[in-house]
């Protein structure tokens, strides 16, 4: 132990601060959305499920294991049917076919049906993959939530029938507060379904 101090290293008050930082930050940017913006995206996929509809959601990267996580616990957790498209050979057989820009417009075409809720999460929001998606979602007569991040003006923020967005321009901090967000609705739809 060194005399009269912490017997940490200098260092680790720099590790621990760093730490801390990024937990407030996600934490902060998490609790700016509105809890109606949720409820709105709850609302939308409780309807899909009393029309026996689906949700679909697609994202890229860190986003499409989040889509994994979300579609799993919805169709688990809270008895609402979802999928997901991060099946490598479906994604490599559609950029192959119409190129990666179409690919998930071309997927939801063939996937979606009306009604159905297709989730687009982007944390720039200017893929052109998940941007085209949502026009396609919109041409098959599905309701359309978008999430993104980075800039305000952002073009998928304005394709949506709800858009959640996160005001930061870290990679890390947006995923993390989309990822809080829908994993919240999912806490909200479970707290809905009868018990037993």
């Amino acid at each position: 132990m060194r005399q009269g101090g912490d017997p940490r290293p200098s260092g680790s008050r720099a590790v621990e601060s760093v730490y801390a930082h990024f937990i407030d930050e996600i934490a902060a940017k998490a609790r700016e959305i509105e809890a109606s913006s949720l409820d709105a995206v709850a609302r939308l996929l409780r309807d899909a499920q009393a029309r026996q509809r689906k949700v679909i959601l697609v994202g890229n990267g860190g986003s499409a294991a989040m889509a994994s996580h979300v579609a799993v616990d919805l169709t688990k957790v809270a008895g609402i049917r979802a999928v997901n498209f991060n099946e490598a050979d479906l994604v490599t057989c559609f950029a192959n076919d119409y190129g990666y820009e179409q690919w998930v417009a071309k997927a939801i075409e063939a996937y979606a049906d009306s009604g159905d809720v297709v989730v687009l999460i982007s944390s720039s929001g200017r893929s052109r993959n998940i941007i085209n998606g949502a026009t396609a979602a919109r041409a098959r007569h599905a309701a359309v939530v978008t999430l993104s991040g980075f800039d305000a003006g952002n073009p998928l923020r304005t394709l949506g029938d709800v858009n959640l967005w996160v005001d930061s321009n870290a990679y890390n901090v947006v995923e993390m507060a989309h990822h809080i967000w829908l994993l919240a609705v999912v806490e909200q739809l479970v707290s809905e379904r009868p018990a037993g």
